[in-house]
């Protein structure tokens, strides 16, 4: 097997895969969507909501905002967010101010809800670790790719919370810890 990068930004990168088989590729592809575990708001405790706008509504778009994920915390770990605000203005993500300095919000200028004059929000959330097979708002990013011969062309892009690099290493690790699980299991038939 031989793995090289194309090219590498920020938010992307671009590899090739030479010697696998149309299944680990697209197995490599579904993991790095659907295995791969990044911080989501999951829980919105109102306080105060005085604008035109449902509970619900609000949560459901504070839930889709992207949540850095750094490395070193662990599936049971919950972060807790806060927002208080009053209009007349847009609330925007980044007043969703993180109890933890690694965690937080990946942009700052995502819209939530716009409140009139004298209209106030005051919120706190809780992001959990989950992957997407949960939800799509714990999806990290895309991934595609297209055959070339006997080459693989991946193109992965982050959504903020991990690195697109780092995406692609978690993918691969949960894979190898899946089969390592069904080699378990397997030896016990």
């Amino acid at each position: 097997m031989e793995v090289k990068t194309i090219e590498e930004g920020k938010d992307s990168i671009r590899l090739s895969i030479k010697g696998v088989g149309v299944e680990l590729a697209n197995a490599i592809r579904r993991s790095s969507i659907n295995s791969v575990e990044t911080f989501a708001i999951d829980t919105v405790t109102f306080y105060e909501n005085s604008s035109s706008m449902f509970d619900e509504y609000i949560a459901h778009r504070i839930g889709l905002i992207p949540i850095k994920t750094p490395k070193g915390f662990h599936k049971d770990d919950k972060i807790m967010f806060s927002l208080e605000s009053e209009g007349p203005k847009t609330v925007m993500s980044g007043e969703l101010i993180s109890e933890e300095k690694e965690v937080g919000v990946v942009y700052d200028n995502i819209p939530i809800i716009k409140l009139d004059k004298g209209q106030r929000l005051r919120v706190e959330c809780s992001a959990v670790m989950e992957n997407a097979r949960k939800h799509a708002k714990f999806q990290p990013g895309i991934t595609s790719y297209e055959q070339e011969d006997s080459i693989f062309k991946f193109y992965i892009e982050s959504f903020g919370q991990i690195p697109p690099k780092e995406i692609i290493k978690r993918a691969c690790d949960t894979l190898i810890e899946e089969m390592k699980e069904v080699s378990k299991v397997s030896k016990k038939l």
